[in-house]
């Protein structure tokens, strides 16, 4: 598995199968191409031996807080889950964020989404806060940070 910063190109890769790699739902317009044109020293993509998309992350560096850096996006096709991947696209967005001088790590992720909940926790997570409406009406997040 290799595993490089995100070009521009990969967008298109990523659009193609992410509502797919969710089971159908849409989840495309959650990650437009500007992380992939503007954020690719905080953004990742893994490809198997046969150069085939096998996950992604897509993150930033705060310009608000500037501790911290912040995961927008990950996800890993359903034929690589379980076999440590993602933990993979987060070390490496842990070392790109460490060599930036950010000291913590942060996203969020849906109440009803415990499989996120649990993953984020055994990579050092801790839950900050449940905030309700936070991405609009009905749209509650978990927030999680972990220290760097």
């Amino acid at each position: 598995m290799n595993v490089r910063h995100a070009e521009p190109a990969d967008h298109a890769r990523v659009a193609a199968v992410i509502d797919d790699w969710w089971g159908g739902r849409q989840m495309r317009d959650m990650l437009p191409r500007l992380f992939f044109a503007h954020f690719r020293d905080t953004a990742f993509v893994a490809e198997d031996d046969d150069g085939e998309l096998a996950g992604f992350l897509c993150g930033f560096l705060s310009q608000t807080c500037p501790d911290q850096a912040y995961v927008h996006f990950v996800g890993v096709s359903p034929a690589q889950r379980g076999e440590g991947l993602a933990r993979r696209l987060y070390e490496h967005f842990f070392e790109a964020a460490r060599a930036a001088g950010r000291t913590s790590v942060h996203c969020v992720t849906s109440p009803q989404n415990s499989a996120s909940i649990a993953f984020h926790r055994r990579l050092g997570f801790e839950i900050e806060d449940e905030q309700e409406n936070y991405d609009g009406a009905g749209e509650s997040r978990v927030l999680l940070a972990r220290a760097l």
